[in-house]
């Protein structure tokens, strides 16, 4: 039976959590990530974000007025230590249709990755062709992940500091085969709501031992970045979120998104309004005289 509330819930976690239920479901919605009679394979890694798309995608299917599958899956890499008995305890309690995936990516990593080296970058290459496969052989045409905005964001910013793109998560994607899609249906969801949720839930837990002690991850120093920045100014990193989807192509410098080789006028959507078209009424300047050599514009009242 499907537990979605903890015992002893306080009215602030209900807030917490519808308002999660509805930012999920608005992603959902405005990327069109899950339609009537999909099947979403629900990758869950056993951490924090995996559990909590879960669970909420659970409440959603609830409530939703279509109807679409969920198979939650779990990809255990033989990793030493792994507590593989957790997560398939787990979904026989919620009493969901679960896949335990046995692939040994741990082995491989450890061989082709020196020590102090990171790992990640292998990892998740492997990790996603296992996926695939397993997508297809349930005929999942859906890839849930749990990324939430501050992953996209803070992806963002290391595609920008070490592979010179302006290049983020996208919420919804198609795989290169475009046999599937991938969606990311936490992307409006901030990282600190989803920890709180998980933390009032009691998820189990299980944390990657592969990766997660690295220090010298930079995804670890971005996001402590991010999070001094937040501090200094409280909204920053959503700001940052709203800004990957209100792009301006002809603001930037990429010729292949923008013909600045053909502009020979500008537009409209061209202009840049920061101090106004003096041409409009109501603009900061107007032109006052010109004599010789000399323009001059006086402040309007």
């Amino acid at each position: 039976m499907i537990k979605h509330l903890p015992d002893n819930h306080s009215n602030n976690f209900i807030k917490l959590r519808n308002s999660l239920i509805s930012a999920t479901g608005k992603a959902i919605g405005d990327y069109n990530m899950i339609e009537d009679g999909d099947t979403v394979l629900v990758c869950m890694s056993g951490g924090k974000d995996s559990h909590a798309l879960l669970m909420i995608l659970l409440a959603l299917q609830e409530r939703a007025p279509i109807n679409f599958k969920l198979i939650a899956m779990n990809l255990d890499q033989k990793q030493p230590g792994f507590p593989a008995d957790i997560l398939p305890a787990y979904f026989e309690k919620l009493g969901i249709d679960y896949r335990i995936v046995e692939a040994d990516t741990y082995s491989i990593v450890k061989e082709k990755i020196p020590e102090g080296k990171t790992t990640c970058s292998l990892c998740s290459r492997l990790r996603r062709g296992v996926i695939y496969t397993t997508a297809k052989e349930l005929g999942a045409n859906k890839i849930a992940l749990g990324h939430h905005r501050d992953d996209i964001v803070e992806t963002l910013f290391l595609n920008l500091f070490f592979g010179a793109k302006l290049k983020a998560m996208p919420p919804k994607l198609a795989t290169n085969d475009r046999q599937n899609i991938v969606i990311r249906p936490l992307a409006y969801c901030s990282e600190k709501d989803i920890a709180s949720y998980a933390r009032q839930m009691e998820f189990p837990i299980i944390p990657c031992d592969l990766c997660g002690s690295q220090e010298n991850l930079q995804r670890q120093k971005v996001k402590d970045m991010l999070q001094s920045w937040e501090r200094e100014q409280p909204g920053r990193i959503n700001n940052i979120f709203r800004a990957i989807a209100n792009v301006e192509p002809s603001h930037l410098a990429d010729t292949g998104l923008y013909d600045f080789k053909g502009l020979s006028q500008a537009k409209a959507d061209d202009e840049d309004p920061l101090f106004g078209d003096i041409a409009n009424e109501g603009a900061a300047l107007s032109l006052a005289s010109t004599e010789g050599s000399k323009i001059e514009f006086v402040r309007n009242k």
